[in-house]
C-alpha cells in the first residue's frame, strides 16, 4: 500500500493522529478501481435495458387486455374485468388481480430503470474524471488551502491522466482487467504515488493550525434542532450525518470549520487537548460558546465562505 511507506517514516516524529488519514487514499482507489468495476458497469447497462424492456411488455399487455373490456356509453367508459369481449376468449386470463400485478411489476421496471440508469451515470463520472468525491473534496481543499496561504505551488490530481479517453482506456481494456495491480496506479506525468497521501497529511497539520479555541458559556443537550437556541439556529441545523456533541459550561472546544449559525470542532478533554485520546466532536450552536482571549486566530469562516477569501 503505497502510504505504508510514509506512515512507517512519520512514527518516529510522535505524531501518531495524523497517521490514519494517510490510509485513506489508498483505500479509496482499491475500493474503486477494482477488477470488477468494468463488470458492474456493464451490469448497470444491461438492467436498465432489460427494465425498459419488461415495462414495453407490461404496458402493451394492460393496452391490449383493457381495449378489449372497454364499452363507451352517451357520457361514461366502463372497463368489465370478468371477460373479454372476444371470441374466442384469450388464452391467458387477465383478471384484477393479474392487472394489480402488471401495475406493481411495471413501477418496479421504471423506478429499476431510474435508480439504476442514475448509478451508471454516476459511475461513468468517476471514471472519466478518475476521481471519486472523496478525492475530489481532498482536490477543492487543497486549492482552498493553497489560496488561503497565496502559496507559489498548484496541486495536480495524480490520477487524472488529462484526458477523458486515457482515464477511460484504464477501466474498460480489451482484457476486461483494469489497469494497476491494487497497491499502485499510472500517474499523471509529475507527480508520484504518494503526492495525494502528502496532500492529505498537508490538509491536517493545516486543520490544526487554524483551528480556534472556545470556552462554552452555556449547556447545549445535543439535539438535531435545538428549539431553544433561537429560530435562525432552529432552521439552519447542518444536514449531515456527523453527530452533535453535548456541551456543558466551562467546557472547552478546538473548532475546525462552521457555518454562520453553527461550529465543528473537537471537545477538548480535562482542559488539555492530547494527541492520540478519544475525541468527542460534532456540531454544536455557535451562540452556545464564545472564542477565548487568549487565541489570536480568526473565528472559523462559514463553509460558503472559503472560496471568497
Amino acid at each position: 500500500m503505497p502510504c505504508l511507506l510514509v506512515l512507517a517514516s512519520s512514527l518516529g516524529g510522535g505524531n501518531r493522529k495524523s497517521l490514519r488519514i494517510a490510509c485513506i487514499f489508498s483505500t479509496v482507489k482499491s475500493a474503486k478501481r477494482t477488477r470488477r468495476h468494468a463488470h458492474i458497469i456493464a451490469g448497470s447497462v444491461t438492467a436498465p435495458l432489460g427494465c425498459i424492456h419488461a415495462a414495453f411488455i407490461f404496458v402493451m399487455t394492460m393496452y391490449t387486455q383493457l381495449y378489449n373490456r372497454l364499452s363507451f356509453g352517451w357520457n361514461t367508459v366502463k372497463i368489465d374485468m370478468s371477460a373479454a369481449r372476444r371470441d374466442p376468449p384469450p388464452i391467458v386470463p387477465f383478471g384484477l388481480a393479474a392487472f394489480a400485478a402488471t401495475l406493481f411489476a411495471l413501477g418496479l421496471a421504471l423506478g429499476t430503470t431510474i435508480a439504476v440508469g442514475m448509478l451508471f451515470f454516476i459511475q461513468i463520472k468517476i471514471i472519466l474524471r478518475n476521481k471519486t468525491s472523496i478525492e475530489s473534496w481532498i482536490e477543492e481543499k487543497a486549492k482552498d488551502r493553497i489560496q488561503y496561504y497565496q502559496l507559489d505551488e498548484v496541486f495536480v490530481f495524480p490520477y487524472d491522466m488529462g484526458s477523458k479517453w486515457k482515464n477511460f482506456k484504464q477501466v474498460f481494456t480489451w482484457s476486461g482487467v483494469p489497469e494497476g495491480d491494487g497497491l499502485e496506479w499510472p500517474i499523471r506525468e509529475g507527480c508520484h504515488q504518494y503526492s495525494l497521501t502528502i496532500e492529505q497529511l498537508k490538509q491536517k497539520a493545516d486543520k490544526r493550525v487554524r483551528s480556534v479555541r472556545y470556552k462554552v458559556i452555556e449547556d447545549y443537550s445535543g439535539a438535531c434542532c435545538p428549539v431553544n437556541r433561537g429560530i435562525r439556529t432552529f432552521f439552519t441545523s447542518p444536514c449531515t450525518e456527523e453527530p452533535r456533541i453535548q456541551l456543558q459550561k466551562g467546557e472547552f472546544i478546538l473548532a475546525t470549520r462552521g457555518l454562520r449559525y453553527w461550529l465543528y470542532g473537537d471537545k477538548i478533554l480535562d482542559d488539555s487537548f492530547i494527541e492520540g485520546t478519544s475525541r468527542v466532536r460534532g456540531w454544536f450552536p455557535r451562540n452556545c460558546v464564545e472564542k477565548c482571549p487568549c487565541d489570536g486566530e480568526s473565528d472559523p469562516a462559514p463553509e460558503g465562505e472559503k472560496k471568497n477569501r
